[in-house]
């Protein structure tokens, strides 16, 4: 029984060194740059090692935005979309800001782009799916709601981190949500006037 304690705690100590140097080389560049080599020589552990957790760095990125997407269920979960647009908002901007650097580079490098449409997709499809049945909202209604929200969501952010954050963290959250909720209509409304 002893063995198999140790045994389990060897693969978990491994499998938490595998992704913090994964999470460390996505920070510091693209993923197309990021090897096996490189990534067992940081976490200490050699090739087979590797490759008894995963069978490429594909599934060790996976894991990776399957992390990310279940924390941000979780956190919104019992938010009814489109209803609570404006928690669900928030939400993604204090999750997001939680992660910090980690997150930045998923959503908004170049060469992480793809990624950050498959973690979106799959947020939508497990929170808004069961809701627009529920609502009974056409499906494909439902999926250019999904599109307009996420997308825009996401551009926001991305142009927020590319302007160094300069709009307090409260004001981009208020500001999105506005945007996201009535649209451009509701901007008039929001003191778009220049900071001080």
């Amino acid at each position: 029984m002893k063995s198999t304690v140790k045994e389990d705690l060897r693969v978990i100590r491994t499998k938490e060194a595998i992704r913090k140097a994964f999470e460390e080389m996505i920070c510091e560049m693209d993923y197309e740059q990021i090897s096996i080599k490189e990534l067992t020589e940081r976490a200490r552990i050699n090739r087979k090692t590797f490759y008894l957790h995963y069978n490429s760095l594909d599934d060790l990125l996976r894991e990776l935005q399957n992390k990310m997407a279940k924390d941000f269920v979780r956190r919104t979960q019992g938010l009814e979309r489109p209803r609570d647009m404006d928690k669900i908002t928030r939400e993604f901007f204090l999750v997001s800001e939680g992660a910090g650097r980690l997150h930045e580079r998923l959503l908004c490098s170049g060469s992480y782009h793809y990624i950050s449409r498959r973690i979106t997709n799959e947020i939508m499809s497990e929170t808004w799916g069961a809701d627009g049945r529920q609502q009974n909202i056409d499906p494909y209604v439902q999926n250019i709601i999904m599109t307009f929200v996420s997308q825009s969501t996401i551009e926001i952010y991305k142009q927020w981190i590319a302007d160094g954050k300069k709009i307090p963290l409260e004001k981009i959250i208020a500001l999105t949500s506005k945007l996201i909720c009535t649209g451009v209509n509701g901007f008039s409304d929001f003191g778009n006037h220049r900071p001080d």
